[in-house]
């Protein structure tokens, strides 16, 4: 009784350990064996034969496409061992089975392919049972499985006259997918075994799960079989083989190649795959595909069948992506927990090569991240994510630079200039970083001497980046030009149009090919007031893009400053059938035509405009307030979320500039207007704030047409509009200025603008009308005061320099007044429609 014991939990021991691949402890129990146990010396033999070819392999590890390397004395004692046990025949059958299993694997080990699939077809492996069997038998036939398709690869290569034809190689991918799910099963299998044994006993040294490895044959059979579909040309056969494979339920010895077969699946999806030839995961495959090659149709059904198959998650409710990115997408994100949850980040040298492997496969899955993101314009997305790579990406400049444009893409261009300074540390050399960096301060963020700095490193750089020098001197010259534009003193404005002047020319003698590089010179000598020099090199710019919509309208604001105002709008209307809903050509429109074609035209325009808008962002029409014209259709605010497209700042519009004290401003009457809103307890403007702020300047030049016809209440409609979208803004204090003037209300009109510079100090239509109504009002000290700081604002506003002019007569100071006047006259006679500074200054 006693012995019967002792054989019993040996055998389980043995199951146990063979089950594990502890191939070391095989031989000790295997002296252990009751002589008593029939076929002993039989059972022996199996076992040291097994477990001495197993640690064989584990010595000399088998490599796709060779034999194993090695010596070849252990690989004798194994036939030996193997040999016996099967020419005495005491084994009972299922044992028998698994000698002739471990002796056709030998024989593949020793490259002797023949007997090897001899043994195989002797043995009936497709009739081998997979229910109520030890767990290491599953792991068993899912390597002999795995050994008959490599025996079978291996004889069509070495008789190149039996190549490959349908029915072989559709055996081979069979014996792999079989090996596969097979495997699958066995690793389940031995999870649960090991769960329950280390529940009801205490735990035993030796190896734990996680350091179970799938080996040579299984890792192949996982692996093979959709690289032989793929390499053959059926698509939709190899992308369900990976289907069922992720669908299985996952085990820790598998997650490293879930994450593989996740991220090559993510790969086929985005690279090969278009959404008309989707398939949803839980559909059967189509039969005919434009995925695969014509002489594989048919072949993605599966053409066997198992007795047992691995679990897959099921249940209610399982998400199930629609289409091929959305999959693509949940592949990546479920791979790029994995990549972060297996993170090797020890700087130790010993862990050099695992750091390695780890940071190039994460950087795979968040370059395929970006392609799928990307697409879809989530770039908020794609931020978060690179900012969660991070922890990988000490001295990796693919990372911080991915992280970085991904931050631009994102508007955060805040933390995009601090990451790109980052990448200019890791590549110093690299010019394209400054431009970048450059480029976010000079426009968005308008840290103008921040940007000032990066234009210096590109121009300052060595040879190596000489073709970007031209680059360089263009964004230096935006800068200066901003600054100038923001600088509050004349003279130091004319030492910055000076070296902007300077730094334009130098970018196109650099490149004298670059459109740009002319244009802004062009602009830059317009801003100073050489229009006849200006007229020259935008004739250049547009000669080298003649369809640039920046270059046709400061063409046609030199024509404007010339007094050419038909040509000029002959100018922008070519420019609008371009471009047609640029509202920068749309809002000088409106004032050309006021001049060449009458205030009914503008109007029209207006409306225009107004319908153009509603269009861009597909907005509905609210009830109607019963406020505003009767000329023009009403554009309601609908506060849904607006897409994301450039528009305009006109912060201020009478300079068309976004200096720092506009940016202010703005900022001020935006918290301001919000206030007030919500005492009006008006909805809240959602989305970005360009679509309502162009929205209330076409309300406001739709007011600014009314005023010039003397129509006060319909001009006071259209500013009520605006007044509805930005209460508090400046723009709109002023039109209701320029109201209360018209009416006669001079104190109002005085109340109104000095409201609008208690908001926007530097706004130069506000300081001029209040000089003149102090004029009137016989205050001319204060309003000699208000017109001299508003010509230190804007030098080049020939209305401020003829209202000191009056200011200064009515003080009997004829002299400074005719020279005010001269001035003023000279100054008028190249003003443009509208100041050249509307016109953007962006890298």
């Amino acid at each position: 009784m006693a012995t019967k014991k002792l054989g019993s939990r040996l055998e389980t021991e043995i199951e146990r350990c063979r089950s594990e691949c502890q191939w070391e402890k095989i031989p000790e129990l295997v002296k252990q064996l009751s002589v008593k146990l029939i076929a002993n010396d039989d059972m022996a033999e199996l076992l040291l034969g097994e477990c001495k070819l197993e640690q064989h392999l584990k010595e000399n590890p088998i490599k796709q496409g060779t034999s194993s390397p090695g010596p070849r004395a252990k690989l004798t004692e194994v036939r030996k061992h193997l040999t016996a046990a099967l020419d005495r025949g005491n084994l009972k059958p299922e044992f028998l089975q698994e000698a002739s299993l471990i002796m056709a694997k030998l024989n593949y080990v020793e490259s002797d392919y023949k007997e090897a699939q001899a043994i195989y077809s002797r043995v009936a492996l497709d009739e081998m049972q997979l229910v109520a069997v030890p767990v290491y038998r599953l792991r068993m036939i899912a390597e002999a499985y795995a050994t008959k398709g490599l025996c079978l690869e291996n004889l069509t290569t070495l008789s190149p006259v039996n190549s490959l034809h349908g029915d072989c190689e559709q055996e081979i991918i069979t014996c792999y997918e079989k090996c596969g799910d097979i495997a699958l099963l066995y690793l389940q299998e031995m999870e649960r075994a090991m769960n329950v044994g280390l529940q009801n006993r205490s735990p035993k040294p030796g190896p734990t799960s996680q350091e179970q490895e799938l080996g040579f044959f299984l890792e192949t059979g996982l692996q093979r079989a959709h690289v032989l579909c793929f390499k053959n040309g059926n698509l939709t056969k190899g992308v369900g083989r990976f289907r069922e494979i992720l669908r299985a339920v996952e085990t820790r010895t598998t997650q490293n190649l879930r994450m593989t077969i996740a991220r090559q699946l993510a790969e086929i999806l985005l690279r090969g795959m278009c959404e008309q030839s989707y398939w949803s995961p839980l559909e059967d495959p189509p039969q005919q595909s434009p995925l695969d090659d014509p002489l594989h149709q048919g072949l993605s059904a599966k053409n066997y069948a198992l007795s047992r198959r691995p679990k897959v998650y099921t249940g209610e409710n399982v998400f199930c992506p629609q289409e091929n990115t959305e999959e693509a997408l949940l592949l990546l994100l479920i791979s790029e927990s994995m990549a972060n949850r297996d993170a090797v980040l020890s700087r130790i040298p010993e862990h050099k090569h695992d750091r390695i492997i780890s940071l190039q496969s994460a950087s795979i899955v968040y370059d395929l991240l970006t392609i799928a993101l990307g697409r879809r314009g989530q770039y908020e997305m794609l931020s978060e994510c690179l900012e969660r790579a991070m922890k990988f990406a000490f001295e990796e400049f693919h990372l911080w630079y991915q992280f970085a444009l991904s931050l631009m893409a994102a508007g955060k261009s805040a933390r995009a200039v601090k990451v790109l300074k980052e990448c200019i540390r890791l590549k110093p050399e690299e010019p394209t970083i400054p431009l970048l960096a450059a480029k976010l301060c000079i426009g968005p963020l308008h840290w103008l001497e921040e940007g000032q700095r990066f234009a210096q490193m590109v121009v300052e750089s060595g040879d190596r980046s000489s073709e970007f020098k031209a680059k360089g001197y263009l964004a230096l010259g935006l800068a200066y030009s901003l600054q100038a534009t923001d600088a509050s003193l004349r003279g130091i404005q004319e030492n910055l149009q000076k070296k902007a002047l300077g730094a334009f020319q130098r970018a196109h003698s650099l490149s004298p090919t670059d459109h740009l590089a002319a244009f802004y010179l062009a602009l830059q000598l317009a801003i100073s007031r050489q229009i006849p020099e200006a007229l020259g090199y935008v004739r250049q710019a547009l000669q080298l893009q003649g369809d640039d919509s920046n270059s046709l309208h400061l063409l046609a604001l030199l024509l404007s400053a010339q007094k050419h105002y038909h040509d000029a709008l002959n100018i922008i209307d070519m420019a609008l059938s371009e471009y047609p809903e640029n509202f920068i050509l749309l809002f000088t429109k409106v004032k050309l035509e006021s001049i060449c074609r009458g205030p009914d035209d503008a109007l029209l325009s207006c409306k225009n405009m107004l319908q153009i808008w509603k269009s861009c962002y597909n907005l509905t029409n609210p009830s109607d307030s019963g406020r505003g014209s009767s000329l023009l259709d009403r554009a309601f605010a609908d506060r849904r979320q607006l897409n994301n497209i450039t528009l305009p700042d006109f912060s201020d519009p009478d300079t068309g500039s976004v200096h720092a004290t506009s940016i202010a401003a703005s900022r001020v009457e935006q918290a301001l207007s919000e206030v007030a809103s919500s005492l009006q307890s008006s909805a809240p403007k959602q989305g970005p704030l360009h679509p309502w702020m162009t929205l209330a300047q076409i309300w406001l030049h739709a007011a600014e047409v009314y005023l010039g016809i003397g129509k006060p209440a319909e001009a006071t409609a259209c500013i009520q509009e605006a007044a509805n979208l930005f209460p508090m803004s400046h723009n709109v204090l002023f039109m209701r200025g320029q109201v209360a003037e018209l009416r006669g209300n001079v104190d109002e009109a005085k109340r109104w603008y000095e409201e609008a510079l208690s908001i926007s100090p530097t706004h130069v239509k506000s300081m001029q009308r209040l000089g003149l109504i102090l004029h009137q009002l016989g205050r001319y000290s204060l309003a000699e005061k208000i017109l001299r700081d508003a010509v230190q604002v804007n030098s080049t506003a020939h209305e401020v320099w003829n209202s000191l002019g009056e200011v200064l007569q009515a003080q009997g100071n004829d002299d400074a007044a005719a020279e005010c006047f001269l001035t003023a006259l000279e100054l008028e006679a190249s003003s443009p429609i509208v100041p050249f500074t509307i016109i953007p200054r962006v890298l």
